[in-house]
């Protein structure tokens, strides 16, 4: 019997999957209509519930007793501190400086007054950086001043604190950290003004003119619309920035042409055993150390080239054999090249003049020198500073007569600059090279799609 009924069962099963299967819309429909029949009853169902309104409703009334909370002690508190930091100047007093930097407190107040140390070291010293540690009630709390040491590498600080005994002072040393910082910019009217919207410091647009300064003259050579691109350091002391230190690597676009500088030292020692001295290298390694200066000042205005001009005090045209220097008394004149000073003292219109003999009867000529620093005879390197710009001699202001001779007669400095012989990097040297120039490739790239930025 049993066996009949699954059978029979098994039968039934197969016939309605046929069905199924032959009238898939019929399904559909059948399914539809069962999902509405059931929301309706869910719907007949829900609306005979009585009324929410009717049902009865009772209030409830509980004390809640707040938890226990701890006893406060204002004087455990932990204070908070504020912190500020600022550049000392030369005008400042103690009230001046104590109330830029938002501190109140008298007792602080006396104390540097008092201490020979801030007397020495702080008060009346302009471009240190100061930054105070300020208690909620402004007290002092510490002071910290910084400002770059004579040993390289170091910055000092002076640090001032408050202790149970009163205000304490001394100085430390510290090494300075150095971050690399990028920069851009377009010549609209000079380069000074361009380096200025840039954010560049002087310092750093001054090393750029010296860099490129024997394949473009600054003075006579830029364009509107040349454009420069800098990776340079920073000096920084406990995250401050203190100072500026070298360009890393340059890029001069003049007239249309690219020109191309990076800082490199070689790894080792050189042939005599010393440390191997670093230089600026085009990216493909040639020096643009070349044997001779373009100029003997750093970067100035020139006001009176190589060329025919109207004397100021003989009153008459004639040439000018020599380029002048405009620049203020006491500026540093330095030699061009390697060579040995052949004369040193006052000699006519020249007025304190300084003869220096170099290699392949090359001869150069430093006049109207308020102060001559070297003696007849003595040996001088490029760069070294022989004198100090004056007005001696036929001269009616400040400036520093500059002349080139070879086999005695008088010719243009910026084109023996430029014709003068350069250093390529060692074989031994260059896979280092290329690896350094690589990344310069791409620090100069990164610094052309900069924004003008400002050094603070």
């Amino acid at each position: 019997m049993i066996n009949q009924i699954v059978a029979n069962g098994q039968v039934f099963s197969n016939t309605v999957a046929a069905w199924l299967t032959q009238h898939p819309k019929r399904v559909a429909a059948v399914v539809t209509a069962l999902l509405l029949t059931g929301g309706g009853g869910a719907f007949a169902v829900a609306s005979l519930a009585p009324d929410a309104a009717d049902l009865p409703v009772r209030e409830v009334l509980e004390a809640v007793r707040p938890l226990a909370l701890p006893e406060y002690n204002q004087d455990a508190a932990p204070a908070y501190v504020l912190y500020r930091t600022d550049v000392t100047r030369s005008s400042d007093t103690t009230s001046t400086l104590l109330k830029r930097l938002g501190v109140d407190d008298a007792e602080a107040a006396a104390f540097l007054r008092n201490d020979r140390t801030v007397q020495q070291i702080l008060l009346g010293r302009s471009g240190r950086q100061v930054t105070a540690q300020a208690l909620g009630d402004q007290r002092l709390s510490k002071l910290t001043a910084r400002w770059s040491a004579e040993t390289e590498g170091q910055f000092n600080r002076l640090v001032i604190e408050r202790t149970p005994q009163g205000f304490v002072s001394h100085v430390e040393s510290a090494p300075l950290m150095a971050t690399s910082r990028l920069a851009s910019g377009t010549i609209q009217t000079s380069l000074f003004a361009a380096t200025d919207d840039a954010g560049l410091p002087d310092s750093i647009a001054t090393q750029v003119a010296e860099i490129f300064s024997s394949e473009i003259d600054f003075r006579r050579a830029l364009r509107k619309d040349d454009r420069f691109n800098v990776v340079y350091e920073v000096l920084e002391g406990d995250g401050e920035p203190l100072r500026t230190g070298r360009v890393l690597s340059a890029e001069f676009v003049n007239a249309g042409k690219t020109f191309q500088a990076m800082w490199f030292q070689p790894a080792g020692r050189d042939a005599q055993g010393a440390t191997a001295k670093g230089s600026y290298y085009t990216l493909d390694g040639q020096s643009l150390r070349r044997a001779f200066l373009s100029s003997p000042v750093e970067f100035s205005r020139i006001s009176s080239g190589f060329a025919m001009r109207f004397h100021p005090i003989l009153k008459q045209n004639r040439p000018h054999l020599g380029t002048d220097f405009a620049a203020s008394t006491g500026t540093p004149a330095r030699t061009v090249g390697d060579g040995v000073v052949e004369f040193a003292g006052a000699q006519n219109g020249y007025g304190n003049v300084i003869f220096v003999k170099h290699r392949n009867n090359t001869e150069t000529v430093y006049a109207h020198l308020s102060k001559i620093m070297v003696q007849r005879g003595q040996s001088v390197s490029q760069g070294q500073t022989i004198g100090l710009v004056g007005s001696t001699g036929w001269a009616t202001g400040p400036h520093l007569h500059f002349e080139v001779r070879v086999n005695g007669i008088q010719h243009d400095p910026m084109a023996i600059a430029q014709k003068s012989e350069t250093v390529p990097v060692s074989a031994a040297a260059m896979p280092q090279f290329k690896q350094v120039a690589s990344n310069v490739r791409a620090e100069l790239q990164a610094a052309a799609t900069l924004n003008s930025t400002r050094f603070e």
